[in-house]
């Protein structure tokens, strides 16, 4: 698919894709989102929160109107809209964790989907772990069946009303989303990325199974991005999780940062236990659009810096040394052939895999190609909707 704006940043049109595809569940306008990209400056993180947020704050405030005026489903469907668009504001700013416009946004975010939440019965819980809550929403459905989700290296908790939540809904799951470690809800309480994902998902397995009308033989767990390798990893250590869907599929984290070395995986280590490493990754992030972002957001989120965080995503974030194949439930796997971020690992990953398994491989002629299908939810998510009618029929 071809860039419609920000031609020469991938970040920038791979952000805007990712909101012209929260149209399909009511994140965005076509209209808004155009205009809005107008307004910015190309790879200008300043540009990008001012116009994002100048947006978030005028569709929630017409939202205001309307819930003060006894509409309530127009203003609902204002909240959802300016919720993305709040977490679309802060998006380029996590290099400066201190920064105040952050905590600004973060909280419009939450505060608008909460009140989505509330028009549309949708229960924001705490879940308890190690001392403290993990953030999360309950959907009571209408079956039997339950999907845990979340999100991977960078959405919240509330952008997976998008990305599987509000159409699994539909088709009569219980849906329930969380914020882990590293992620947005909880990188704000301090708890960084952990690759054990198992001892995340194990808290948020037992709390679901204390609501009496769970059926705890009938658990799913999807991933997206990042959290299509995090929830394997859960999946290969939790027999609770009968059902895995990785969206899309990652094998190994690693692959991504020995790519920036020549592809050498030792190489990378050599020059990451250099003492100038860190000089060295802030002149990989000058000269290249995703590795600034993901540098300056990922030191944040591991609580580490430039050098550690790539030390920890090359040693630590992976399926191998044979996780992969400890999995035993039924396992689907999405792929998307554009994916910039992970290509060819739902690839590998499926092969590694031993149990019952599905590769869904996505398509440029269906819009589809890029990573997690953005652009294409509703098509993405009709088919990993059906897998999970048939694997729990």
């Amino acid at each position: 698919m071809r860039p419609l704006v920000f031609t020469e940043d991938t970040t920038f049109w791979y952000e805007t894709l990712r909101m012209f595809g929260h149209i399909a569940y009511g994140g965005a306008d076509f209209g808004e989102v155009v205009t809005t990209s107008q307004r910015i400056t190309e790879s200008d993180y300043d540009s990008w929160h001012d116009e994002w947020l100048a947006t978030a704050d005028r569709v929630a405030a017409e939202a205001e109107r309307s819930l003060a005026a006894g509409h309530r489903i127009s203003a609902a469907d204002g909240f959802l809209r300016a919720s993305n668009y709040y977490r679309a504001a802060e998006f380029f700013l996590h290099g400066d964790p201190s920064d105040p416009r952050l905590a600004v946004a973060y909280a419009r975010q939450v505060a608008a989907f909460r009140e989505f939440a509330a028009v549309h019965d949708i229960e924001p819980v705490e879940i308890p772990y190690e001392g403290t809550t993990l953030p999360g929403y309950f959907y009571r459905g209408s079956g039997g069946a339950t999907v845990v989700m979340h999100n991977g290296f960078d959405g919240s908790v509330e952008e997976m009303h998008f990305f599987g939540a509000a159409a699994l809904r539909e088709r009569g799951f219980n849906v329930l989303t969380f914020d882990g470690p590293g992620q947005p809800g909880a990188i704000r309480k301090g708890l960084v990325f952990r690759p054990d994902w198992e001892n995340v998902v194990g808290p948020v397995l037992d709390w679901l199974e204390a609501r009496p009308y769970v059926d705890g033989e009938r658990v799913a767990l999807l991933g997206a991005s990042m959290g299509g390798l995090l929830a394997p990893r859960a999946a290969a250590f939790e027999p609770r999780v009968r059902a895995l869907v990785a969206f899309d599929g990652v094998y190994d984290m690693g692959v991504v940062i020995a790519e920036r070395f020549g592809g050498d995986r030792e190489a990378a280590r050599r020059a990451l236990d250099d003492p100038e490493a860190d000089t060295f990754m802030r002149g990989l992030m000058e000269r290249d659009a995703v590795t600034r972002w993901a540098v300056g957001h990922g030191t944040w989120v591991t609580g580490t810096s430039p050098s550690g965080y790539a030390r920890a995503m090359l040693d630590d974030y992976h399926l191998g040394d044979g996780v992969a194949e400890r999995i035993t439930c039924a396992t689907l796997v999405c792929s998307a052939p554009d994916d910039f971020a992970f290509r060819g690992q739902p690839e590998t990953l499926y092969a590694h895999l031993t149990c019952d398994k599905t590769l869904i491989e996505f398509h440029e002629a269906e819009g589809a190609d890029a990573h997690c299908q953005s652009g294409a939810q509703r098509l993405a998510m009709a088919r990993i909707g059906d897998w999970l009618e048939r694997t729990f029929r």
